[in-house]
């Protein structure tokens, strides 16, 4: 166990090395990558492992794929639009250009639900090794926070948060390298033994979709790529939403795919901090990295999503509200929603709005195409758009 423990630890110091080597840091493909990968795997490595374990069982990877692939073909919606306006004929017709309007509210609505979401994990994992560990400094713990970031964007503006963001996603990138290296040798011992474990699933038919449908945060984040264009151009940054995403995925896949088959169903807890627990099984080391993993995740999400929100409600209200002023908007609706939701329920609510987001996009690449004669990709775009409005509809959350 210490050779794994020590294992773990070098793994982790080794992938921070690289992150931070000029090569990969001067990389100006790393750098649009960056504020991405900050809002993808904001939490989906902490919250969705004891999730798709406990409802789904033995197809939880399955269903971790089919949420990837479903991010991907929204993002590929929102590739084209880019690829659309760059070649300005995306608002030839009024009726798009209203619909793009009117996406951009709802990401800027969606931003703030999600950060709600991120800080409430980052309070909840904040205390979950103290020995006061209650959900109501949770909370507090949450508040606080949100008045920090609040503070920062106030006083010394985007370049501030961006600079704070990288460093937590560097910490956050390598932890999950030595999460995924623990749960790799635990793996091989359970199969080396035959002690793998196949899990019945508890949700099947109707009611295992629309708890997929209400999972669609975990993977959200790839947008940001977007609106980068004031740092980089239309190429790199299609490149970053595309790269984000098969690096996401591959996280994703790999660290769903080595939790799935080797905890007992009595081992498998829902509640924000369940992966704290489950990890302690596999080496003592990885409860304490996860929770500055989860730290780092939750505050690098936040911070990137906080300043999208100021950006973006900024632009669309013509300066009327200014980055700091959507600043304290997203600072009283993340603490009201702090104080009256639980965090699944959060994860629900902001599921929702991104699925508004990713419809309205689906549907403008639909009408783009449609009038480019691109017929068949029309069609695949339309069915983006219906499963959108069937994900806002009838996402549900996980019942603890």
């Amino acid at each position: 166990m210490l050779f794994l423990n020590l294992t773990i630890i070098l793994t982790v110091m080794i992938t921070a090395l690289l992150l931070w080597s000029p090569r990969v840091h001067g990389s100006i493909t790393w750098q649009a990558m960056t504020t991405p990968l900050a809002s993808i795997i904001g939490s989906g490595f902490l919250v969705l492992g004891p999730i798709l374990n406990s409802e789904y069982g033995k197809y939880a990877p399955l269903v971790m794929a089919v949420l990837c692939i479903g991010a991907y073909l929204y993002g590929a919606a929102i590739r084209y639009n880019m690829a659309a306006v760059e070649n300005g004929n995306i608002h030839a017709h009024r009726f798009i250009a209203k619909l793009e309007i009117a996406s951009s509210w709802s990401l800027g609505f969606a931003y703030i639900v999600s950060v709600a979401y991120y800080l409430n994990l980052f309070g909840a994992f904040g205390v979950s090794l103290t020995p006061v560990s209650e959900p109501y400094l949770g909370k507090l713990l949450t508040s606080a926070i949100f008045i920090v970031i609040l503070f920062v964007g106030w006083t010394r503006g985007f370049k501030s948060l961006e600079q704070m963001e990288y460093v937590s996603v560097t910490a956050k990138l390598a932890i999950i390298a030595g999460l995924l290296v623990g749960l790799a040798v635990y793996f091989y011992g359970r199969a080396a033994n035959g002690g793998l474990i196949f899990n019945a699933p508890d949700r099947t038919g109707w009611s295992a979709i629309t708890l997929a449908f209400g999972l669609v945060v975990t993977v959200q984040g790839f947008e940001t790529s977007r609106y980068l264009g004031a740092d980089y151009d239309l190429k790199t940054r299609i490149r970053s939403m595309q790269w984000s995403q098969w690096v996401s995925t591959a996280i994703y896949m790999s660290y769903i795919l080595l939790m799935a088959y080797v905890f007992e169903k009595s081992e498998l807890k829902l509640t924000e901090t369940a992966i704290v627990d489950m990890m302690a099984v596999v080496a003592p080391i990885l409860p304490i990295i996860l929770v500055a993993a989860a730290l780092a995740a939750q505050f690098s999400a936040a911070v990137a999503d906080t300043s999208g929100s100021g950006g973006l409600i900024s632009e669309l209200s013509a300066n009327r509200l200014t980055p700091r002023m959507a600043y304290l908007l997203l600072t009283l609706t993340g603490l009201f929603l702090t104080w009256s939701a639980n965090v699944f329920e959060i994860i629900s609510y902001a599921s929702r709005a991104f699925a508004i987001y990713y419809s309205l996009q689906a549907s403008i690449a639909a009408i783009t195409s449609w009038r480019q004669r691109r017929y068949w990709t029309s069609l695949g775009f339309a069915t983006l758009t219906l499963l959108g409005v069937s994900i806002v509809i009838f996402g549900q959350s996980i019942e603890t």
